[in-house]
Protein backbone atom coordinates (compact mmCIF):
# COMPACT_ATOMS: atom_id res chain seq x y z
CA UNK A 1 0.00 0.00 0.00
CA UNK A 2 1.13 3.46 -1.03
CA UNK A 3 2.36 5.90 1.62
CA UNK A 4 0.03 9.26 2.37
CA UNK A 5 2.35 12.07 2.23
CA UNK A 6 1.90 14.25 5.67
CA UNK A 7 2.08 17.43 3.46
CA UNK A 8 0.99 17.07 0.27
CA UNK A 9 -0.78 13.33 -0.06
CA UNK A 10 -0.53 11.52 -3.38
CA UNK A 11 -3.94 10.44 -5.43
CA UNK A 12 -2.99 6.52 -4.81
CA UNK A 13 -1.87 7.42 -1.08
CA UNK A 14 -5.22 9.16 -0.03
CA UNK A 15 -7.08 5.88 -1.67
CA UNK A 16 -5.55 3.92 0.27
CA UNK A 17 -5.41 5.64 3.63
CA UNK A 18 -8.87 5.26 5.50
CA UNK A 19 -11.19 8.02 4.04
CA UNK A 20 -11.67 7.97 0.25
CA UNK A 21 -10.52 11.15 -1.23
CA UNK A 22 -12.32 13.53 -4.45
CA UNK A 23 -8.77 13.67 -7.02
CA UNK A 24 -8.55 16.40 -9.22
CA UNK A 25 -10.87 18.85 -11.15
CA UNK A 26 -14.30 18.18 -11.78
CA UNK A 27 -15.28 16.09 -14.93
CA UNK A 28 -17.48 17.33 -17.70
CA UNK A 29 -20.98 17.10 -16.68
CA UNK A 30 -21.62 14.73 -19.61
CA UNK A 31 -25.25 13.56 -20.44
CA UNK A 32 -26.75 17.35 -18.74
CA UNK A 33 -30.19 17.71 -20.58
CA UNK A 34 -28.81 15.51 -23.43
CA UNK A 35 -30.70 12.30 -24.98
CA UNK A 36 -29.39 9.30 -25.96
CA UNK A 37 -31.15 5.95 -27.08
CA UNK A 38 -31.73 3.90 -23.69
CA UNK A 39 -31.37 0.12 -25.46
CA UNK A 40 -33.95 -2.68 -24.22
CA UNK A 41 -36.21 -2.36 -20.76
CA UNK A 42 -35.01 -2.37 -17.46
CA UNK A 43 -33.72 -5.27 -15.81
CA UNK A 44 -36.64 -7.62 -14.07
CA UNK A 45 -33.93 -9.49 -11.44
CA UNK A 46 -35.23 -10.38 -8.37
CA UNK A 47 -36.89 -6.94 -6.80
CA UNK A 48 -37.03 -5.43 -9.95
CA UNK A 49 -40.55 -4.30 -11.84
CA UNK A 50 -41.67 -5.38 -14.93
CA UNK A 51 -39.88 -4.00 -17.58
CA UNK A 52 -40.35 -0.53 -17.29
CA UNK A 53 -40.56 1.27 -20.50
CA UNK A 54 -40.57 5.36 -21.62
CA UNK A 55 -38.68 8.00 -21.12
CA UNK A 56 -36.11 7.87 -18.20
CA UNK A 57 -34.85 10.89 -16.17
CA UNK A 58 -32.36 11.55 -13.26
CA UNK A 59 -31.25 13.88 -11.60
CA UNK A 60 -27.58 13.28 -10.11
CA UNK A 61 -25.96 14.88 -6.61
CA UNK A 62 -23.66 16.94 -9.08
CA UNK A 63 -27.13 18.93 -10.32
CA UNK A 64 -26.80 17.18 -14.05
CA UNK A 65 -29.80 15.71 -15.52
CA UNK A 66 -29.52 12.86 -17.53
CA UNK A 67 -32.69 12.06 -19.63
CA UNK A 68 -32.92 8.87 -22.11
CA UNK A 69 -35.38 7.60 -24.74
CA UNK A 70 -35.56 4.42 -22.61
CA UNK A 71 -34.45 3.47 -19.25
CA UNK A 72 -31.41 1.99 -19.22
CA UNK A 73 -30.70 -1.73 -19.23
CA UNK A 74 -26.94 -1.65 -20.17
CA UNK A 75 -25.33 -0.18 -17.13
CA UNK A 76 -21.67 0.05 -15.97
CA UNK A 77 -20.99 0.73 -12.33
CA UNK A 78 -17.86 1.25 -9.57
CA UNK A 79 -18.40 -1.99 -7.93
CA UNK A 80 -19.65 -0.87 -4.66
CA UNK A 81 -22.80 0.68 -6.54
CA UNK A 82 -23.15 -2.30 -8.93
CA UNK A 83 -23.35 -4.60 -5.53
CA UNK A 84 -26.08 -2.12 -4.40
CA UNK A 85 -28.06 -1.99 -6.81
CA UNK A 86 -27.99 -5.79 -7.31
CA UNK A 87 -29.49 -5.76 -3.99
CA UNK A 88 -32.35 -3.86 -5.58
CA UNK A 89 -32.87 -6.12 -8.33
CA UNK A 90 -30.96 -4.65 -10.49
CA UNK A 91 -27.99 -6.33 -12.37
CA UNK A 92 -24.85 -4.02 -13.85
CA UNK A 93 -23.33 -4.99 -17.31
CA UNK A 94 -19.68 -3.88 -15.88
CA UNK A 95 -17.95 -2.93 -13.16
CA UNK A 96 -14.74 -1.11 -12.78
CA UNK A 97 -13.12 -0.98 -9.06
CA UNK A 98 -12.12 -3.32 -6.39
CA UNK A 99 -14.14 -6.86 -7.85
CA UNK A 100 -11.80 -9.89 -7.26
CA UNK A 101 -9.02 -9.98 -4.84
CA UNK A 102 -5.42 -11.52 -5.72
CA UNK A 103 -6.96 -14.78 -5.00
CA UNK A 104 -9.44 -14.55 -7.31
CA UNK A 105 -12.57 -14.39 -4.78
CA UNK A 106 -15.48 -11.64 -4.86
CA UNK A 107 -13.97 -8.26 -3.31
CA UNK A 108 -15.42 -7.10 -0.19
CA UNK A 109 -16.95 -3.99 -2.03
CA UNK A 110 -18.70 -6.69 -5.04
CA UNK A 111 -21.23 -7.71 -1.96
CA UNK A 112 -23.76 -10.70 -3.39
CA UNK A 113 -23.07 -9.79 -7.24
CA UNK A 114 -22.08 -12.84 -8.94
CA UNK A 115 -18.43 -11.26 -10.55
CA UNK A 116 -18.27 -14.00 -13.38
CA UNK A 117 -21.59 -12.56 -14.70
CA UNK A 118 -20.08 -8.69 -14.98
CA UNK A 119 -17.30 -7.42 -17.47
CA UNK A 120 -14.19 -6.24 -15.26
CA UNK A 121 -13.40 -2.79 -16.75
CA UNK A 122 -10.78 -2.05 -13.96
CA UNK A 123 -9.99 -3.73 -11.13
CA UNK A 124 -7.20 -1.36 -9.14
CA UNK A 125 -6.98 2.42 -9.07
CA UNK A 126 -6.55 4.07 -12.31
CA UNK A 127 -7.16 0.96 -14.68
CA UNK A 128 -10.32 1.04 -16.81
CA UNK A 129 -10.46 -0.44 -20.00
CA UNK A 130 -12.22 1.96 -22.66
CA UNK A 131 -12.50 -0.50 -25.66
CA UNK A 132 -14.48 -2.88 -23.76
CA UNK A 133 -16.29 0.04 -22.21
CA UNK A 134 -17.10 0.87 -25.48
CA UNK A 135 -17.99 -2.62 -26.45
CA UNK A 136 -20.80 -2.68 -23.96
CA UNK A 137 -22.35 -0.21 -25.42
CA UNK A 138 -23.51 1.75 -22.38
CA UNK A 139 -26.37 3.60 -21.20
CA UNK A 140 -25.18 5.20 -18.22
CA UNK A 141 -22.21 5.23 -15.73
CA UNK A 142 -22.95 5.14 -12.07
CA UNK A 143 -20.08 6.00 -9.79
CA UNK A 144 -19.60 7.37 -6.22
CA UNK A 145 -18.31 11.13 -5.53
CA UNK A 146 -15.60 12.39 -2.85
CA UNK A 147 -15.46 15.77 -3.61
CA UNK A 148 -17.88 18.79 -3.89
CA UNK A 149 -16.56 19.33 -7.35
CA UNK A 150 -18.09 16.36 -8.91
CA UNK A 151 -15.09 13.79 -9.45
CA UNK A 152 -16.43 10.41 -10.43
CA UNK A 153 -14.66 7.98 -8.39
CA UNK A 154 -12.64 5.44 -9.61
CA UNK A 155 -12.86 7.05 -13.35
CA UNK A 156 -9.02 7.94 -14.45
CA UNK A 157 -8.14 11.23 -14.85
CA UNK A 158 -5.71 10.45 -18.13
CA UNK A 159 -9.15 8.86 -19.89
CA UNK A 160 -11.80 10.69 -18.15
CA UNK A 161 -13.07 12.50 -21.40
CA UNK A 162 -12.90 9.51 -23.97
CA UNK A 163 -15.19 7.49 -21.09
CA UNK A 164 -17.68 10.71 -20.72
CA UNK A 165 -18.26 10.43 -24.56
CA UNK A 166 -19.31 7.10 -24.58
CA UNK A 167 -22.37 7.87 -22.25
CA UNK A 168 -23.84 9.81 -19.49
CA UNK A 169 -22.81 9.74 -15.66
CA UNK A 170 -24.60 9.18 -12.72
CA UNK A 171 -22.71 10.75 -9.96
CA UNK A 172 -24.00 10.07 -6.21
CA UNK A 173 -22.44 12.18 -3.20
CA UNK A 174 -21.04 10.45 -0.55
CA UNK A 175 -19.08 13.63 0.67
CA UNK A 176 -19.53 15.60 3.75
CA UNK A 177 -23.02 14.04 4.53
CA UNK A 178 -24.66 11.27 6.64
CA UNK A 179 -25.04 7.56 5.18
CA UNK A 180 -28.66 7.99 5.57
CA UNK A 181 -28.77 10.93 2.28
CA UNK A 182 -26.39 8.82 -0.34
CA UNK A 183 -28.46 5.57 0.91
CA UNK A 184 -31.89 7.19 -0.26
CA UNK A 185 -30.04 8.73 -3.64
CA UNK A 186 -29.66 4.94 -4.09
CA UNK A 187 -32.96 3.93 -3.31
CA UNK A 188 -34.49 7.06 -5.48
CA UNK A 189 -32.25 5.91 -8.31
CA UNK A 190 -32.47 1.62 -7.88
CA UNK A 191 -36.58 2.68 -7.82
CA UNK A 192 -36.09 4.76 -11.39
CA UNK A 193 -34.88 1.92 -13.35
CA UNK A 194 -37.41 0.05 -12.52
CA UNK A 195 -36.66 -1.86 -8.93
CA UNK A 196 -39.90 -3.09 -7.12
CA UNK A 197 -38.86 -0.88 -3.85
CA UNK A 198 -42.18 -2.85 -2.49
CA UNK A 199 -40.36 -5.88 -2.52
CA UNK A 200 -40.39 -8.22 0.66
CA UNK A 201 -36.99 -8.10 0.94
CA UNK A 202 -36.50 -4.62 0.06
CA UNK A 203 -38.70 -3.42 2.81
CA UNK A 204 -37.58 -5.84 5.63
CA UNK A 205 -33.84 -4.26 5.32
CA UNK A 206 -34.63 -1.13 5.00
CA UNK A 207 -36.72 -1.57 8.83
CA UNK A 208 -33.78 -3.83 9.69
CA UNK A 209 -31.83 -0.85 9.07
CA UNK A 210 -33.79 1.70 11.17
CA UNK A 211 -33.92 -0.85 14.14
CA UNK A 212 -30.13 -1.21 14.02
CA UNK A 213 -29.37 2.74 14.05
CA UNK A 214 -32.25 2.78 16.97
CA UNK A 215 -30.13 0.16 18.73
CA UNK A 216 -26.56 2.16 18.32
CA UNK A 217 -28.01 5.19 19.55
CA UNK A 218 -29.44 2.82 22.99
CA UNK A 219 -25.81 1.59 22.95
CA UNK A 220 -23.56 4.92 22.84
CA UNK A 221 -26.63 6.46 25.50
CA UNK A 222 -26.02 2.90 27.79
CA UNK A 223 -22.14 3.07 27.44
CA UNK A 224 -21.36 6.87 26.49
CA UNK A 225 -17.69 6.43 27.97
CA UNK A 226 -16.61 4.41 25.13
CA UNK A 227 -13.81 5.77 22.91
CA UNK A 228 -14.46 5.12 19.25
CA UNK A 229 -10.90 5.03 16.79
CA UNK A 230 -11.14 4.24 13.21
CA UNK A 231 -8.42 3.17 11.69
CA UNK A 232 -6.23 2.12 8.53
CA UNK A 233 -3.43 -0.21 8.42
CA UNK A 234 -0.68 -0.02 5.60
CA UNK A 235 3.17 -1.23 5.83
CA UNK A 236 4.76 2.01 6.98
CA UNK A 237 1.63 3.92 8.41
CA UNK A 238 -1.85 3.63 10.64
CA UNK A 239 -4.07 5.89 9.63
CA UNK A 240 -6.67 7.59 12.41
CA UNK A 241 -9.54 8.53 10.66
CA UNK A 242 -11.73 12.00 11.32
CA UNK A 243 -15.37 11.68 11.54
CA UNK A 244 -16.44 14.75 9.70
CA UNK A 245 -16.26 13.98 6.31
CA UNK A 246 -17.26 10.21 6.19
CA UNK A 247 -20.49 9.07 5.16
CA UNK A 248 -20.51 6.01 7.79
CA UNK A 249 -18.80 7.84 11.02
CA UNK A 250 -20.43 11.22 10.17
CA UNK A 251 -24.22 9.13 10.55
CA UNK A 252 -22.47 7.08 13.90
CA UNK A 253 -21.01 10.29 15.62
CA UNK A 254 -24.83 11.44 15.10
CA UNK A 255 -26.52 8.65 16.99
CA UNK A 256 -23.91 9.39 19.65
CA UNK A 257 -20.54 7.23 19.18
CA UNK A 258 -17.88 9.28 20.78
CA UNK A 259 -14.93 8.76 18.10
CA UNK A 260 -11.49 10.20 18.78
CA UNK A 261 -10.75 13.05 16.36
CA UNK A 262 -7.34 14.25 15.68
CA UNK A 263 -7.01 18.09 15.32
CA UNK A 264 -8.38 20.05 12.35
CA UNK A 265 -4.64 21.50 11.61
CA UNK A 266 -3.22 17.87 11.87
CA UNK A 267 -6.25 16.49 9.21
CA UNK A 268 -5.87 19.43 7.19
CA UNK A 269 -3.08 17.86 5.52
CA UNK A 270 -5.27 15.22 3.96
CA UNK A 271 -8.28 17.36 3.24
CA UNK A 272 -9.53 16.34 6.43
CA UNK A 273 -9.87 12.99 6.10
CA UNK A 274 -7.43 11.19 8.58
CA UNK A 275 -3.73 11.43 10.07
CA UNK A 276 -0.82 9.32 9.48
CA UNK A 277 1.39 7.73 12.21
CA UNK A 278 3.93 5.65 12.52
CA UNK A 279 3.84 2.50 14.10
CA UNK A 280 5.98 3.94 16.94
CA UNK A 281 3.49 6.25 17.54
CA UNK A 282 -0.08 3.94 17.07
CA UNK A 283 -0.69 4.47 20.73
CA UNK A 284 -0.75 8.31 20.55
CA UNK A 285 -4.65 8.28 21.05
CA UNK A 286 -6.62 6.21 23.55
CA UNK A 287 -8.99 4.23 23.05
CA UNK A 288 -11.25 1.65 23.84
CA UNK A 289 -13.00 0.30 20.88
CA UNK A 290 -10.71 0.39 17.49
CA UNK A 291 -12.98 0.39 13.68
CA UNK A 292 -10.54 -1.20 11.46
CA UNK A 293 -10.48 -0.36 7.18
CA UNK A 294 -11.75 -4.08 5.75
CA UNK A 295 -11.17 -2.93 2.06
CA UNK A 296 -8.49 -5.34 0.07
CA UNK A 297 -6.52 -2.10 0.03
CA UNK A 298 -5.74 -2.13 3.70
CA UNK A 299 -3.87 -4.30 5.57
CA UNK A 300 -5.93 -6.58 8.05
CA UNK A 301 -6.24 -6.54 11.53
CA UNK A 302 -4.84 -10.34 11.58
CA UNK A 303 -2.04 -9.16 9.59
CA UNK A 304 -0.69 -7.03 11.53
CA UNK A 305 2.77 -7.58 13.07
CA UNK A 306 3.68 -4.77 15.01
CA UNK A 307 4.29 -4.76 18.96
CA UNK A 308 3.25 -1.61 19.16
CA UNK A 309 -0.36 -2.93 17.39
CA UNK A 310 -0.14 -5.54 19.61
CA UNK A 311 0.22 -3.47 22.94
CA UNK A 312 -3.04 -1.33 22.52
CA UNK A 313 -5.78 -2.03 25.24
CA UNK A 314 -8.18 -2.46 22.67
CA UNK A 315 -6.42 -4.78 20.94
CA UNK A 316 -5.08 -6.91 24.05
CA UNK A 317 -8.78 -6.72 25.04
CA UNK A 318 -10.17 -7.69 21.58
CA UNK A 319 -12.06 -4.63 20.99
CA UNK A 320 -11.49 -4.71 17.09
CA UNK A 321 -13.88 -4.68 14.64
CA UNK A 322 -14.59 -4.03 10.96
CA UNK A 323 -15.42 -0.88 9.41
CA UNK A 324 -16.24 -0.48 5.66
CA UNK A 325 -15.10 3.40 4.60
CA UNK A 326 -16.91 2.98 1.53
CA UNK A 327 -20.29 1.38 2.40
CA UNK A 328 -22.40 -0.53 -0.37
CA UNK A 329 -25.55 1.74 -0.16
CA UNK A 330 -27.71 -0.74 0.41
CA UNK A 331 -30.17 -0.97 3.60
CA UNK A 332 -28.97 -4.55 3.60
CA UNK A 333 -25.27 -4.07 3.72
CA UNK A 334 -25.57 -1.01 5.76
CA UNK A 335 -27.74 -2.32 8.76
CA UNK A 336 -25.00 -4.99 9.72
CA UNK A 337 -22.06 -2.20 9.81
CA UNK A 338 -24.92 -0.41 12.38
CA UNK A 339 -25.55 -3.73 14.33
CA UNK A 340 -21.94 -5.03 14.91
CA UNK A 341 -20.92 -1.32 16.20
CA UNK A 342 -24.04 -1.47 18.40
CA UNK A 343 -23.14 -4.96 19.40
CA UNK A 344 -19.43 -3.88 19.66
CA UNK A 345 -20.16 -0.89 21.93
CA UNK A 346 -22.74 -2.84 24.15
CA UNK A 347 -19.92 -5.25 25.41
CA UNK A 348 -16.80 -2.84 25.27
CA UNK A 349 -14.96 -1.98 28.76
CA UNK A 350 -13.48 0.73 29.47
CA UNK A 351 -9.50 -0.20 28.67
CA UNK A 352 -7.91 2.99 27.63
Amino acid sequence: MPNARATHPTRRGLLAAGGALGLGAALAACGDDGAKSGGSDASTGPGANAAKSGPWTFKDDRGTTVKLDRTPSTIVAFTGVGAALFDYGIQVKGVFGPTKTSAGKADVQAGDMDVSKVEILGNVWDEFNVEKYAALAPDVLVTTMFDTAGTLWYVPEASKDKIAKLAPSVGISVYDRQLTAPLERMWELAESLGADMTAAKVTAAKKRFEDAAARLRAATKANPGIKVLAGSASAELFYVSGSNLSIDLEYFKALGVNFVEPPADVLKASGGWFEPLSWENVDKYPADLILMDDRTSAIQPSAITKETWKKLPAVKAGQVIARSPEPILSYDKCAPLLENLAAAIEKAKKVA
